[in-house]
């Protein structure tokens, strides 16, 4: 199946997307809808920072007691 003409949206279709956003939500609901969906994706990220520092501070303290076994 050829879908890498589905992976470019021109400017009639994001007006069109628009367009029905607005019609379904109305124009109060829409910031508020982004408003959420930005707080989602900032905790998101945070989860992921989060995430990494504990991988990394396991890895050292891992890392540590290795060292101090082997001696």
């Amino acid at each position: 199946m050829y879908t890498s003409g589905l992976l470019f949206i021109g400017t009639n279709e994001i007006i069109i997307i628009v367009v029905l956003a607005l019609l379904l939500f109305g124009g109060k609901k829409i910031p508020e809808l982004m408003r959420g969906l930005g707080r989602g994706v900032k905790e998101f990220k945070e989860g992921q920072k989060d995430d990494q520092n504990a991988e990394s501070n396991t890895n050292t303290t891992t890392n540590n007691d290795t060292v101090n076994n082997q001696r």
